[in-house]
């Protein structure tokens, strides 16, 4: 249950985050609606990416680039996920 919280609170808070700088560049740049859809999707892709990030290390799976990584960097990120 607190996982499946974690998880929409990520994604409730990216879109209303990107609303919020879409609402005041909008306000400040005089461009009513256009940036504040903008700031929404951007919001809403990264939300999205957040979550599946979350969700992939919740199930052990190996992020991108984690091949990539020197092998202390990687026991370090192993360890961390143990926590």
């Amino acid at each position: 249950m607190g996982q499946a919280l974690k998880l929409s609170t990520e994604m409730v808070a990216s879109v209303a985050v990107g609303g919020v700088i879409g609402w005041t560049l909008d306000w400040l740049f005089d461009t009513k609606p256009i940036l504040m859809l903008v700031f929404l999707i951007l919001g809403g892709a990264t939300g999205i990416l957040n979550v599946m990030r979350t969700a992939k290390s919740m199930q052990g799976e190996p992020m991108p680039g984690h091949h990539l990584r020197t092998k202390t960097e990687r026991e370090v990120t192993t360890n961390d996920d143990k926590d």
